[in-house]
């Protein structure tokens, strides 16, 4: 029998949970692609006037990458306070933190009327946009993985990465519009803003739809169980978590290590595609305009949103590794395909070329929301997902672009670009092949089953069972598993079998 925090939800509120991780989401990352998109197409003649075209565009996915920066912060605070306070309240406010840099961004005055305040202002908005987004996707995938189905939870739990094609799409949608329907000097003049003045509205559905939610179970339970240790033993169980970093470091430093090689190909691959595409393809290299190279990225996107959902499905029935392992192998065989396609300068081919490779890249996206859930206890879940995926950020996807874009001024071939991202594949592969399969694993079993008697002096809380991931039936990322001398531990629910 199922035990109550691992039951499955009516299937009434499952459905609405997943609404709110994903209007979040994509939210999140409309307003976060908006800016790349902006910065391959109009900032660097709106805030670095005076620099080479290319060098401008260096410049412009410098304060691109500074977002990614504020990140793994963002994953510290929001992972922090989401393992102490909850999941839902941490949502909220980072919804409204990253809505309302987005629509400040838009109102931003440029470098032809302020001079140089004009980029660091825009700077200091990209660091709250990537402190947010640091902390948002830890909390949106936990809110569905905890709340849904073991049978199926990455299934679900893929719903919310459909976020990123989402937000992708609604951002490349919005400026292909305005791009086909304003000339380039009313497009820059004021056109631009538009976008990132309707997050605004954005924000208020998602507000609506994440307040109607309730709190992750698993969660609460777990909740409850430190309370009962604290009762029993007179310490505050909570007390590990107080440092969340060095909690997670103690208990899953072998996960954490795992979940950045991961990010790697699946970070580096996707700016390559959908950001990075958009300089080389509109460059002298190719010579197609930024209509196409936007239709492009929009058709691709809205396959990578269809495939995703796949994906997870898939990783229910065979596991997560080997469907993560499939996306790093085949966006680091497409590089040179990738690159090859659109130098043929026909659009079908641009197409095909973006298509393939966001399909390899979702193989990667889908099963990353269960896998890494699935890897921390549940006290330090929150933290340990978030460090694991935004560390990872500042080294794979904030220098993607740049490293692409510098390459290509450098070489004037596509050739480095796509040695790169075989590198990034081939250590995701190796960081991948290195871990343990989740797929069984029960979310609740992490924590402590029963609040443990008072500890014999000299015992520690490792012997003892009681401090944080830790406890009878306690699993590590690396599948093993620890058991005290007191007490059994308890069955596996059959949803988890």
């Amino acid at each position: 029998m199922a035990s109550a925090s691992t039951a499955p939800p009516p299937p009434g509120n499952l459905r609405r949970i997943v609404a709110a991780s994903l209007i979040g989401t994509t939210i999140e990352w409309y307003d976060f692609f908006l800016y790349g998109s902006a910065a391959a197409l109009v900032f660097n003649q709106l805030f670095f006037p005076d620099s080479d075209p290319l060098v401008g565009t260096l410049l412009s996915f410098l304060t691109y990458a500074v977002g990614f920066a504020a990140r793994p912060i963002g994953a510290l605070v929001f992972g922090h306070y989401g393992d102490r306070l909850g999941r839902k309240k941490l949502l909220i406010l980072s919804l409204l933190m990253m809505g309302g840099a987005t629509c400040a961004i838009g109102l931003l005055p440029t470098h032809a009327t302020v001079g140089s305040a004009a980029p660091v202002l825009l700077t200091a908005l990209r660091l709250i946009q990537g402190f947010a987004l640091g902390g948002e996707w830890g909390g949106a995938v936990l809110l569905v993985s905890e709340h849904g189905d073991a049978r199926r939870r990455g299934f679900w739990a893929s719903w919310p990465q459909t976020g990123a094609p989402a937000g992708q799409l609604l951002a490349t949608g919005v400026l292909s519009a305005l791009t086909a329907l304003l000339s380039d000097g009313a497009f820059a003049s004021w056109g631009w803003r538009v976008p990132f003045l309707l997050s605004g509205v954005l924000v208020l559905v998602g507000l609506w739809i994440r307040l109607s939610v309730d709190e992750s179970p698993v969660f609460k339970a777990a909740l409850a169980q430190a309370e009962a240790r604290k009762a029993a033993t007179g310490r505050d169980g909570a007390a590990a978590e107080k440092l969340p970093l060095v909690a997670v470091l103690r208990h899953h430093w072998r996960d954490v290590l795992v979940a950045m090689g991961a990010r790697m190909a699946e970070n580096i691959s996707y700016y390559v595609i959908t950001a990075f595409v958009l300089v080389y393809a509109t460059s002298d290299h190719v010579g197609l305009d930024k209509q196409t190279a936007l239709n492009a990225v929009l058709i691709a996107s809205t396959v990578h949103f269809a495939v995703i959902p796949a994906w997870g499905a898939l990783s229910d029935r065979i596991g997560r590794r080997p469907v993560y392992l499939l996306g790093a192998a085949g966006v680091g065989a497409w590089a040179f395909p990738f690159f090859l396609l659109i130098d043929t300068q026909d659009f079908p081919a641009l197409v095909l070329a973006v298509t393939v490779g966001l399909v390899f890249h979702g193989a990667m996206y889908a099963p990353q929301a269960a896998f890494f859930s699935e890897m921390f206890a549940t006290r330090m879940r929150y933290s340990g997902a978030s460090i694991g995926a935004q560390f990872s950020s500042v080294a794979a996807g904030a220098p993607a672009p740049l490293i692409a874009t510098a390459l290509l001024a450098d070489y004037d071939s596509a050739t480095p670009i796509a040695l790169y991202v075989i590198a990034a594949a081939l250590l995701t592969l190796v960081a991948v092949g290195a871990a343990k399969e989740t797929r069984d694993r029960d979310l609740a079993a992490v924590e402590p089953a029963t609040a443990p008697s008072p500890r014999p002096a000299g015992r520690t809380e490792s012997e003892t069972g009681t401090g944080p991931g830790t406890g009878p039936g306690t699993r590590t990322g690396t599948g093993t598993e620890t058991e005290t001398e007191t007490t059994e531990r308890p069955a596996r629910s059959s949803s988890a079998q």
